[in-house]
């Protein structure tokens, strides 16, 4: 894989005037090219040889919505508390939610690890040859969430025991839980920011 640094680019856009628009184009060998915003970064994977600006402006306004969001994020990260909780703390409540997650759904998560992750807050990895058992990554700034987030993340994870993929299936089963589903991953992309400013500083 062969990542590229673009330098700041300037797009202009229906009704607006212009935008400055911080990006990162990745090839690889892929047949259709897609844009990505993680941890707030817009990131275009490309295949070899595609013209980037052809992509930007195909989506140029869903990426001016998309940058909006994210400088409102941003913004209202400065109001969130964080959590001084330790990281054995963090264990003890990880495990009694993951206890009563998996005792409701019949499955069972056999291990559970900690380390900092760059761009998501967990990670399921359910075994090919005994599906019945997984093994669950969380990422350590978990730490300084509210508990109410901790539950939802690791509700999220184990909703993956029953639909792998994010499509509609797994979202019902999240609302079914959480019918403001979409304020909570708001909330996650919120706290992304502030801890991840906190984490940088230690």
């Amino acid at each position: 894989m062969k990542e590229k640094i673009i330098d700041d680019d300037v797009l202009n856009y229906d009704n607006i005037d212009y935008i400055k628009i911080n990006y990162d184009v990745i090839y690889r060998k892929i047949r259709h090219p897609r844009l990505e915003f993680k941890t707030g970064k817009l990131i275009a994977v490309l295949p070899h040889g595609y013209d980037v600006n052809i992509l930007l402006n195909k989506y140029k306004n869903w990426i001016y919505k998309k940058e909006s969001f994210i400088k409102k994020c941003k913004k209202e990260a400065t109001f969130r508390k964080l959590s001084d909780r330790s990281f054995e703390e963090l264990k003890t409540i990880t495990a009694g939610i993951l206890r009563n997650l998996t005792e409701k759904s019949g499955r069972s998560v056999d291990k559970v690890s900690f380390r900092w992750m760059k761009t998501r807050w967990a990670g399921l990895h359910i075994r090919k040859n005994s599906p019945l058992k997984a093994s669950l990554s969380i990422n350590k700034k978990v730490k300084y969430l509210p508990d109410y987030l901790v539950e939802y993340i690791l509700f999220h994870e184990i909703a993956h025991l029953q639909e792998k993929k994010h499509n509609r299936k797994f979202w019902e089963i999240i609302k079914d839980k959480y019918n403001n589903y979409e304020e909570m991953e708001r909330e996650l992309f919120i706290y992304w920011f502030k801890i991840s400013g906190l984490v940088k500083t230690l």
